[in-house]
């Protein structure tokens, strides 16, 4: 049977309220521990590592979560010169902390050696590269190269796929991940505010085709790299393709979401 999930909209920091409760399970429920999941979009200083780590910190402890996903290159802002963030940086020193303070895991975007754009699974014990993007842009493959495998996490039994921008654009990411056996894809993205639609569709046709809760962590406001208003609106899709919670289009907004 389906676990059932609650959703807890969380905007500027403020204090949780319930905002909806759905059951999909008929009253049933799975044996395993109830996941707290947060979608953030942290205000960004392009290059700056440091300040950027800092407002990724303060976004999981407001978010109170075990999983808190940010978007696509999060820690330098999308500089596609950025130099690369090492595992052991001591400019994530404020992000260690926070999730050691709150149990949490944390997936930042950073590029990171060997020429890829990458997701860095951050915990109080420190950070690993978790994910390496598959599908790059146009101007990305002038420096990057893609990441050769999809990658699910195990997070207390609930097993997540991760994707980077334009992977879930492709019908055979989201495929190839999924075949792995997954109860959320989550991805970090960043889009421009008249593009914000493209993260609506991308996330209804990976939700509906493969059943799946989605999860978007999108860039609000400024990013670097010519990105001067990004669309914000990260967010949660049901299986059935519907947005179960979504934040606005400021920097510092995010959204948790209790999968119980």
């Amino acid at each position: 049977m389906r676990p059932r999930y609650e959703v807890i909209l969380r905007v500027d920091h403020e204090a949780d309220r319930p905002a909806a409760r759905v059951d999909h399970t008929g009253g049933g429920a799975e044996n395993r521990t109830p996941l707290r999941l947060a979608v953030a979009q942290p205000p960004c200083v392009p290059l700056d590592v440091a300040e950027n780590a800092r407002a990724h910190a303060a976004a999981v402890r407001a978010a109170r979560a075990r999983l808190v996903v940010f978007p696509e290159l999060s820690l330098t802002g999308y500089e596609l010169d950025a130099p690369v963030v090492w595992a052991d940086d001591p400019r994530l020193a404020p992000l260690f902390e926070a999730c050691a303070e709150t149990n949490a895991l944390a997936l930042a975007g950073a590029p990171v050696a060997g020429d890829h754009i990458a997701m860095l699974t951050v915990t109080g014990g420190g950070a690993t590269v978790a994910y390496r993007k598959m599908w790059l842009g146009d101007a990305e493959a002038r420096r990057f190269r893609p990441g050769d495998a999809p990658v699910v996490l195990d997070v207390d039994g609930w097993r997540v796929g991760l994707a980077i921008c334009k992977d879930a654009g492709v019908a055979a990411h989201a495929a190839r991940t999924t075949a792995l056996g997954i109860d959320v894809y989550a991805a970090g993205v960043l889009e421009s505010a008249c593009d914000a639609a493209v993260t609506d569709r991308r996330a209804h046709r990976i939700a509906t085709a493969h059943r799946i809760w989605v999860a978007v962590a999108s860039f609000a406001g400024s990013t670097g790299g010519g990105y001067t208003e990004a669309a914000g609106q990260s967010g949660v899709w049901t299986p059935d393709g519907e947005v179960f919670a979504r934040a606005g289009t400021e920097p510092g907004e995010s959204v948790s979401v209790s999968l119980d």
